[in-house]
């Protein structure tokens, strides 16, 4: 963990690697006119062997590491850690991504990132039935010994945290906001206790969001959710309208090889097509639960 910075680790490289370093050169990328996750990954790409602070000066590096963790701590975030792509625990299933991130933001317990888990995502504005159903998956897979993954967000989300947590199984959020920054508001509480018993995922660049305006910072959401799929075995859309954003989950789990489950009470609503439309390109339709153990094996 961060907050004072850990010391260094070493992994792959061949030097030992500074965690604060490595953080203060990501920033400042992100910084760069026009850097986006697809700009960095096709940098990050043109030299696998890479490391941020292979592309910045070290002085700028510790500037903006020091501004990031005045931030930090000043939003009441004193511990935190970063996992650095090449560096001890970086996951390697996240080079699934289609522009996979070289660093990630973390509280907490690192080391529920290595548990099974499976994301459950769907509609903010949520219908009674899809928060219960979203309950009674949270409620299943804590039961099968799988971390239960969502995005803090309103509606399906937010009741599969807080299905997981009261059956006694381990959470992860991967929210679309850096640390120290919740959204939506009324979660606080809930992303506070997260970040201290469970696991809090961010990969969004603290110096970045807070130099933009909010449309622009809307763009992490989606992101985070293709960091989401990256990060599990399988995702599951209880609910989802046309345009919903659940959808970009849906794509990258398809692209990324991961299992797609679809609830059936999707299929059954004459209002969306793309239920049919993921399903022919290799979601599963989950009329029971045993569709989804048979699916995982």
């Amino acid at each position: 963990m961060m907050g004072k910075l850990a010391p260094a680790s070493s992994g792959p490289a061949l030097a030992p690697i500074s965690p604060f370093r490595e953080l203060g050169a990501y920033e400042a990328l992100w910084l760069e006119q026009g850097a986006s996750f697809k700009t960095l990954a096709e940098r990050f790409a043109s030299d696998p062997t890479a490391l941020p602070s292979d592309f910045v000066p070290s002085g700028v590096a510790e500037e903006k590491a020091r501004e990031v963790t005045t931030i930090l701590h000043a939003a009441g975030v004193n511990r935190f850690g970063v996992r650095i792509n090449h560096a001890g625990d970086y996951p390697a299933r996240l080079r699934a991504a289609r522009h996979p991130v070289e660093l990630l933001y973390y509280q907490g317990e690192w080391e529920l990132s290595e548990l099974p888990s499976i994301a459950i995502v769907g509609s903010r504005k949520a219908s009674d039935d899809g928060v219960r159903r979203a309950q009674r998956l949270a409620r299943a897979f804590v039961d099968r010994g799988y971390a239960v993954v969502s995005g803090l967000a309103e509606g399906i989300d937010i009741a599969a945290h807080r299905a997981a947590i009261e059956r006694g199984g381990r959470t992860i959020a991967v929210i679309g906001t850096p640390l120290g920054t919740v959204y939506p508001r009324p979660h606080a509480e809930m992303q506070a206790f997260i970040a201290a018993e469970h696991l809090l995922i961010s990969q969004v660049p603290v110096l970045r969001y807070r130099a933009q305006k909010v449309p622009q910072n809307r763009l992490f959401f989606p992101e985070r959710n293709i960091t989401m799929s990256a990060l599990t075995e399988a995702t599951v859309i209880v609910e989802a309208g046309e345009t919903s954003g659940t959808l970009t989950q849906a794509r990258a789990a398809l692209h990324q090889g991961r299992k797609l489950f679809i609830l059936d009470s999707c299929f059954q609503r004459s209002d969306i097509t793309w239920p049919a439309k993921y399903a022919a390109l290799g979601a599963i339709r989950v009329r029971e639960i045993d569709d989804i153990w048979g699916a995982l094996g």
